[in-house]
């Protein structure tokens, strides 16, 4: 059994272990408690077979591939895996250039689990090899100048637009967001995603290389969990920020739990996941088990509420996770009309943002995030990008939405201007 320190230096060891090969995984739970959690922490490095999907069919390609691996599979689901899901198509400029979707099963995997190490997949001899690895910071961190896809003005006109949508009828709530770049960026990725996540430590925290495509992500937000026969989404719908003088914050904090405006976004999506898990739910067994939680991280407080069902045996589980994506927390609702809308007024693809990564284990249980408050990096072409958002009702404020969008950026903002 190791101390949290000991556990801490281990992670870090095997995280520019693992980053020496052309594609490697951490997800990270920051030792944050969850009944549905497998591990505290997953590293996986090196690949044995990979599949790389921007082709359409992705969903089959992926299904087919479990069905012949029944083994650790980890792995990213674009947003723009939605043109494959609905009808759609995006005509915007992809800076980034992730795949559409990724999996590959690891040469090697270690688990830690309650102090804990354990490797899952390739020879124990590893954590001996990770325990002598030789950190180098030889390469500092650049200040990057950061600048903004569009102005206050430009997003201010945009949600006043959106609101006009609402109020004709043709949505309830969407969710838009901005993008946040740097061009001809360089970055020491391991590095920035180590300080993201000791300024901002997330439950699904996570770093995935992809060759030269890095996510540096400290997301709180859950997409969908298996547990046995069991399916978990857990949607975020309800933003407030920190503060350091304890009794402000306290109220800060239950100031949301009541706020009526947050509750009602939040309970517009939590109606859309039961909807999308409905088509994999054996029928009556679709519930809300918390509604409007409130938990608190370093920089927000957040309001999560957890709808689960139990998986028809005749629904694959890659079919549920299909029948659910995008998730509903990142589109709005209707959430056809919703990303019509979001292609209509957003300026750039997603791709990755918004999209999720995490790993299917040999048993088919998985466990998937949602990709916000996540740096997106692409090496060769030096682009950097991070996207914010919110969402946009009739009832909302626009200038208190761009605000909280600074506010969902303000820690990625730190790590990357100083």
């Amino acid at each position: 059994m190791k101390t949290i320190n000991q556990i801490t230096n281990f992670k870090q060891k095997a995280l520019h272990w693992a980053n020496q090969f052309e594609v490697c995984c951490l997800l990270d739970s920051n030792q944050y408690q969850d009944q549905y959690s497998s591990h505290d922490c997953l590293i996986a490095a090196g690949v044995q077979l990979e599949l790389k999907c921007s082709d359409g069919n992705a969903f089959e390609q992926l299904k087919n591939f479990q069905s012949l691996h029944h083994t650790w599979l980890f792995g990213t689901f674009s947003y723009e895996l939605k043109n494959e899901v609905e009808n759609l198509k995006s005509d915007h400029p992809d800076y980034l250039n992730f795949p559409e979707l990724y999996f590959f099963i690891p040469k090697y995997l270690i688990g830690i689990k309650n102090g804990l190490i354990n490797v899952l997949i390739g020879n124990d001899s590893i954590i001996d090899e990770i325990n002598q690895f030789i950190i180098s910071n030889d390469q500092k961190q650049a200040v990057l100048k950061i600048q903004k896809r569009l102005s206050k003005v430009q997003y201010l006109d945009k949600v006043e637009a959106l609101k006009s949508h609402i109020l004709r009828g043709d949505i309830y709530e969407i969710n838009f967001c901005q993008e946040f770049f740097a061009e001809n960026a360089i970055i020491n990725p391991v590095q920035t995603f180590e300080t993201l996540n000791q300024l901002s430590p997330t439950p699904f925290a996570g770093y995935f290389k992809i060759g030269d495509h890095y996510i540096l992500s400290a997301t709180p937000e859950r997409f969908l969990c298996k547990r046995n026969n069991k399916l978990i989404s857990q949607p975020i719908k309800g933003t407030a920020k920190r503060s350091n003088v304890l009794l402000e914050d306290q109220n800060i904090k239950t100031q949301l739990k009541h706020d009526l405006k947050e509750q009602s976004e939040n309970v517009m999506i939590v109606d859309l996941v039961r909807h999308d898990l409905t088509k994999s739910a054996v029928k009556g067994t679709v519930k809300v088990d918390e509604l409007f939680g409130i938990y608190t991280f370093p920089q927000v407080h957040q309001m999560i509420s957890t709808i689960s069902c139990e998986l028809n045996n005749d629904v694959h589980f890659i079919d549920a996770i299909k029948n659910a994506f995008p998730m509903g927390s990142m589109t709005g609702a209707p959430k056809l009309k919703a990303m019509e809308l979001i292609e209509a007024y957003e300026e750039t693809k997603r791709g990755m943002y918004s999209g999720s990564f995490g790993y299917i284990n040999p048993d088919g249980d998985f466990d998937f995030n949602v990709v916000i408050r996540s740096i997106l990096y692409n090496a060769e072409t030096k682009y950097l990008s991070f996207q914010v958002g919110g969402a946009i009702t009739y009832q909302c404020d626009a200038l208190k939405e761009y605000d909280e969008c600074l506010l969902k950026a303000s820690a990625m903002l730190k790590v990357l201007e100083g």
